[in-house]
This record gives C-alpha cells, sequence and structure tokens, in this order.
C-alpha cells in the first residue's frame, strides 16, 4: 500500500493472528509479525502545541556538538541526555539506560550493518507496562520508593533533510488501550537471544499521527515509552515510514535514538 501525499502515511500495523508475535533486533526473517499496513490521516507535530503527558511527544531544539556514534563521546551525550530530560519533564534523577543506537534507512545499504540499525518498520512500543516497571525498580540511582518513574526515548537524525525514511508518532490520547498487543522483543547476538516483553499495535481509526518533516540534527524528539504516573499520557506507539515527497536524491536517512528513565521522589 503507498501513501498518497505528505498529508497521509503508511502505516505499518500488526495484524491479530492469536498468536504472541516475536520480533528480533536483527534476523528480522525469524519475526512473527504480520504486517497490515493501512493509510492513516498524518499530522505535522510542528503546527500545534505538544505535551509528554498529554500526546506523549514533543520536539526540543538540542544542539549536537559531538558525534554519539563515537565510543569515546558517548558518556557526554549521555550527559546531555540527562540533562535534557531533566529539563523538560522536572524529573529529580535521570538515568540513561544503554548506549546511543545508530539507524539507517534500507536505501542507504548500511540498514543491518551494526547492531539493532534497521528503521523499525511496524508500529511498536518499546516495552510493555510489566517491563517498563521492571526496568524502573532495576535502574533506580538511589535506594527508596520513588513516587514516579518514566521511560523516555530521545530520537534524532545526523542526515540532513529532508528524510527518506522519518519518524511517525501515535497520540497517546487516542489510544484506547486494547490495540496494544504482548510481543516478545528479541536481541539476538553471536552471544546468543535475551528478550523481554514489548508491544505490537493493531491498527484503530481513531488513532492521531503525527510526524516532523525535514528534521535537523540540533532538534530531537522526546516521547514516552512507559509511565507509572496514572491519568497522563502513557506509551506513545511509533513506527518507520516512507516519504512519499522524498526527493530521491535525498540522502538516506541516518538516526541516532538513547533510551532514559527519569525518576522522581
Amino acid at each position: 500500500m503507498e501513501q498518497t501525499d505528505r498529508g497521509t502515511a503508511c502505516i505499518n500495523y500488526a495484524a491479530r493472528t492469536g498468536e504472541r508475535p516475536r520480533y528480533h533486533a536483527n534476523d528480522h526473517g525469524r519475526d512473527t509479525v504480520v504486517v497490515a499496513p493501512r493509510l492513516m490521516p498524518l499530522v505535522d507535530g510542528r503546527a500545534q502545541a505538544l505535551a509528554l503527558d498529554d500526546q506523549g511527544f514533543i520536539i526540543v531544539p538540542h544542539v549536537l556538538d559531538l558525534d554519539p556514534a563515537e565510543e569515546a563521546q558517548r558518556p557526554a551525550y549521555a550527559a546531555q541526555v540527562e540533562a535534557l530530560l531533566g529539563r523538560v519533564t522536572g524529573a529529580d534523577d535521570v538515568v540513561v539506560t544503554g548506549k546511543p543506537i545508530l539507524r539507517f534507512s534500507e536505501r542507504s545499504g548500511r540498514a543491518g550493518s551494526s547492531d539493532n540499525s534497521y528503521p523499525a518498520r511496524f508500529a511498536h512500543v518499546d516495552v510493555s507496562q510489566a517491563t517498563g516497571a521492571d526496568f524502573s525498580r532495576r535502574s533506580q540511582p538511589r535506594p527508596g520508593a520513588y513516587s514516579r518513574a518514566a521511560h523516555y526515548n530521545v530520537w534524532r537524525v545526523l542526515s540532513p533533510a529532508p528524510q527518506d525514511v522519518p519518524l511517525a508518532l501515535c497520540d497517546a490520547g487516542s489510544l484506547r488501550g486494547r490495540e496494544l498487543i504482548e510481543a516478545d522483543a528479541i536481541f539476538d547476538s553471536p552471544a546468543g537471544d535475551w528478550s523481554f516483553e514489548g508491544y505490537v499495535v493493531a491498527h484503530d481509526p481513531a488513532h492521531r499521527w503525527h510526524w516532523f518533516p525535514d528534521m535537523t540534527r540540533d532538534e530531537a524528539i522526546v516521547f514516552k515509552t512507559h509511565d507509572s504516573a496514572p491519568d497522563v499520557a502513557g506509551c506513545v506507539p511509533h513506527v518507520a515510514f516512507d516519504d512519499p515527497g522524498c526527493p530521491d536524491d535525498a540522502q538516506p536517512r541516518v538516526s541516532v535514538e538513547i533510551r532514559a528513565i527519569a525518576y522522581w521522589w
């Protein structure tokens, strides 16, 4: 199914099969997710006011003055992300929980060239409610009971605009909950597989999808994947999609994401 213009997107949802889906970071030939594409309205997120506790995502200026792909610069980038999330969330503590993940559009020829480097081609949420709560307990930076923990992904492009494969994000306020299908996210490597529970997302016509066209490397999308607080945006389904308005000679998308947990005491 093809997109018709920049006001719609072909969103790859997951079909309901009655079986628990599995998907892999690297060997997608082992995935059991059945993709069910739907054309959905697509809104420019820059055209409206957004809030992390309402829609579940925002875009912010964030000057990139280092290379997060360089191993020696990863601690400095993690510190910058922690400071950013502290500022936009007001949390007491922020803990980056993994190294930056580079991803490449297929047209680059680099997708699959490093661990977990394919664009995410079906709608998903990184962690389930149970996984998010477990990871929050494991990563808390100090002893005692926290009052709230929320997981965030900070996503940005390293390639110039326009992006051939941008990111679409679903307004958390348009979720009803029943579209979230528990699935096994499997991180496969030569050292062996390990996994945790995430969600793949079934279609719901009420979903409101957004994107941020023509991003620069000095902008960052911040979006939520889990929140222990009730009555706020809990998680944001997201997916890579093909921009039909992107010229054929545009540089293939290169992006970097990093995940963190914010805590309130």
